[in-house]
């Protein structure tokens, strides 16, 4: 595994999100119930709950597969989203999005979040990609409640994939 590392792209950073990170967190997304709706968490209600989060988080980073970067623009240097990488399991094998896949080493996921107002400038395709994912499919997925989600479905590339399982 490789860990979260910096990565760059001609107009994004994707770095460690840091305690520090709080506030332009919590203003540009981790408040919004439209950016929200379809995460496994609610809006924050405040900074000191996105600080806390951020804190956690800080102490997951030296684990070599740890996965969660935040999305930074280089022309205003607002951190405006987040993206992470984790691994599933198939736990209730009537909610398996992968019938007969081996899942003894787990299903690596990717989510992200964006603030609304960089929405519909590329920067999730853009993302996804430096991240080591290209487009494969549009679906549709269900949320926890069962409410239906319209997504894109994004594969691990094998260069990516030998690179995040290997280091």
């Amino acid at each position: 595994h490789a860990g979260t590392q910096t990565l760059e792209t001609d107009r994004l950073f994707l770095r460690q999100l840091l305690p520090e990170d709080a506030e332009q967190m919590y203003t540009n997304w981790a408040s919004d119930p439209e950016v929200t709706r379809f995460l496994r968490w609610e809006p924050h209600k405040n900074a000191d709950e996105t600080r806390e989060l951020l804190t956690a988080w800080a102490l997951l980073y030296p684990n070599g597969d740890y996965y969660q970067w935040g999305i930074v623009e280089k022309a205003t240097g607002q951190v405006f989203g987040s993206i992470s990488v984790f691994t599933s399991s198939s736990a209730e094998p009537e909610r398996d999005p992968w019938p007969g896949f081996d899942h003894t080493n787990g299903v690596w996921e990717v989510g992200y979040c964006i603030g609304r107002s960089w929405w519909n400038q590329g920067f999730s395709g853009k993302v996804m990609t430096k991240a080591g994912f290209v487009y494969d499919h549009d679906s549709v997925y269900h949320k926890f409640d069962g409410t239906p989600v319209s997504c894109k479905c994004y594969a691990l590339t094998r260069e990516h994939h030998n690179i995040l399982l290997r280091g």
